[in-house]
């Protein structure tokens, strides 16, 4: 007993052993998609959103029980699409799941997209029923399914309750832009107010409640110039008469518009989309919370009187796979769970990001309560006006002609230092040129 307590061969036979079936039981793992730890690399374009994610990465693993960590890093909302540019480019680098704004989703749209066509994997999940077919649309091109979006985007009217009911304006005045334009000169007159803000990113909304489009289907731009042009004169004689009013540094983005202009009271209302009011008002007014009410937005009439569509959608965020990427299926199980799990849904409401644009989720109460800083249900209203949302044509020309309008045109013509017709011109010219420089 004594030779063998001193004799090191059968220990080391057991470690051997022992180390032989560790490490055959780590290889097993590896093996096994269920038991292997799965990592992805998620780049967003908001800050607020990183805390959203994360949350939802551990959601998944407590729902699943799958092993997946998601390495989220925010980055600015125009810096993001920038550095993904050079991520595409050089190869390196590429994440396996991006968030992407529609209004910069054009930017990567070519010959060759950098993104999975996700459509098989959308109709197999039920999605392509199941989420709002407009907002699928805006992250489609042809006919591929290039994206998911998270939110329904569609626009309403924010206004001063407070202020409506002191000086006596009544908010069922302002369901057509004539109403506004009548209720706008009521109000100068008598009060010398200015009622309603505006910048360039509302163009293309309103040419879209018209029935037109920046783009057609092939796209044309401005296929109804003689509208485009009715439009840009009719805000711009608006604006001259101080009704409808380009903010001082030229957006209703920026922070200061919401401490100057919204809190002093120096406008009374301003269109925005459902995550205009969930996140940027909380969180650049917050100490207005219980003075802002939401309505339809203003409709146009056409010649028999019948009125138009009641909101129409801007931006919002979609979720892309990468072709880079070599977790593709973990990556769509993790996109598939964030839209139709219903805490996810709700979460992203709650949290003050946007309302969802799968339709399941309408039905959760979360989403159908008074909103607290509104005191009123944005999602009822959403919901009775989802229907009446316009498409959008998808091309690549798209983010372009969004920001070139809203940087160098609009407060030209709001300010009357560009006829609207001249304007448009140069508009035209300048998008056509670059297009004809790609070439």
């Amino acid at each position: 007993n004594r030779f063998s307590e001193m004799n090191p061969l059968p220990h080391m036979i057991s470690l051997t052993i022992a180390k032989r079936i560790l490490v055959a039981a780590v290889a097993f793992s590896f093996m096994q998609p269920g038991l292997r730890a799965e990592s992805l690399e998620m780049w967003i374009s908001s800050h607020q959103d990183q805390v959203y994610y994360e949350k939802m990465a551990e959601l998944f693993r407590k729902k699943t029980k799958k092993d997946l960590t998601v390495s989220v890093s925010a980055y600015g909302f125009r810096e993001m699409p920038d550095k993904l540019g050079v991520a595409f480019r050089t190869g390196k680098g590429i994440p396996d799941l991006v968030q992407l704004d529609e209004t910069f989703f054009g930017v990567f749209l070519g010959s060759k997209s950098p993104f999975v066509d996700l459509t098989k994997q959308v109709k197999k999940s039920g999605l392509d029923k199941t989420l709002h077919s407009r907002r699928l649309e805006v992250f489609t091109y042809k006919g591929q399914v290039l994206g998911v979006p998270q939110s329904l985007s569609a626009m309403v009217l924010y206004y001063r309750k407070d202020k409506f009911k002191e000086l006596g304006v009544n908010p069922d005045d302002l369901a057509t832009w004539e109403g506004v334009e009548k209720v706008g000169e009521d109000l100068q007159k008598k009060h010398g107010q200015r009622l309603m803000a505006m910048d360039g990113t509302l163009f293309d909304v309103l040419l879209r409640q018209r029935g037109s489009d920046l783009f057609d289907a092939k796209g044309k731009l401005l296929p109804d110039f003689e509208l485009a042009v009715e439009l840009l004169e009719k805000f711009s004689d608006l604006s001259e008469r101080q009704i409808t009013v380009l903010p001082d540094r030229g957006t209703i983005f920026d922070p200061v518009f919401f401490s100057g202009d919204l809190e002093t009271g120096e406008v009374l209302c301003v269109p925005g989309a459902d995550w205009y009011g969930l996140d940027l008002f909380q969180q650049f007014a917050p100490d207005m919370k219980g003075m802002w009410g939401m309505l339809p937005l203003p409709a146009w009439k056409d010649e028999k009187g019948k009125l138009g569509p009641r909101t129409a959608t801007f931006a919002g965020q979609g979720l892309m796979i990468c072709k880079g990427s070599k977790k593709q299926d973990a990556a769509w199980e993790f996109i598939d769970f964030v839209m139709k799990d219903p805490d996810a849904n709700a979460e992203r409401f709650l949290q003050g990001n946007s309302f969802p644009a799968y339709k399941p989720a309408w039905k959760d109460k979360r989403l159908l309560k008074k909103h607290e800083y509104f005191d009123q249900s944005m999602g009822k209203l959403l919901i009775e006006l989802e229907k009446e949302i316009p498409p959008v044509n998808v091309t690549p020309k798209r983010p372009q002609a969004i920001f070139l309008m809203q940087e160098n045109y609009f407060g030209a013509i709001m300010f009357q230092a560009l006829e609207a017709r001249k304007a448009l011109e140069e508009y035209r010219d300048a998008i056509e040129s670059k297009d004809d420089n790609r070439r």
